[in-house]
């Protein structure tokens, strides 16, 4: 504890890592921890060049960066979380050319393969035109578990 007195910088980068460990291992970034994480780093950093002296000091610097970095990563890191899935084009299903179990439109449609109904919609360059059921299409990428489809030309 001696330890801690003497250099308290050193107290702040225990408990931003700390608190960066929890956040990551057990909370999976959900948020506030990682803020006053962030906080504890830079307040740790702001005792080691002698900004800041003093335990009140140091503790109100840290609520006070808790909130301004919660202000300012809040968005970004929400909008993050919600960002729309992506669509994966490394799967091996993409390019196979499967029959249509059901209608396949914009935003909804099956199609069968190895023996199991797969959800589907239409992906952008199949120009909004419906796939009807029995009829063959081809899979150009996957979106969760929606595979994204379109009509195959007829040559």
């Amino acid at each position: 504890m001696e330890y801690f007195l003497e250099n308290p910088d050193h107290l702040w980068y225990l408990i931003a890592g700390i608190s960066f460990v929890l956040e990551l291992s057990i909370m999976g970034l959900s948020g506030p921890l990682l803020f006053f994480a962030i906080a504890s780093l830079t307040t740790g950093i702001l005792v080691s060049i002698g900004f800041v002296e003093g335990w009140q000091s140091e503790i109100l610097t840290v609520g006070l960066l808790t909130a301004v970095v919660a202000a300012i990563l809040w968005k970004p890191l929400k909008s993050l979380q919600n960002s729309k899935d992506k669509t994966d084009d490394s799967s091996d299903m993409i390019g196979l050319q499967v029959p249509a179990s059901a209608e396949i439109n914009e935003t909804s449609g099956t199609i069968r393969y190895s023996g199991i109904d797969w959800q589907a919609r239409l992906a952008e360059e199949a120009d909004g035109v419906c796939i009807s059921e029995k009829s063959q299409c081809q899979i150009v990428g996957i979106t969760g578990n929606t595979m994204l489809v379109k009509a195959l030309e007829v040559k």
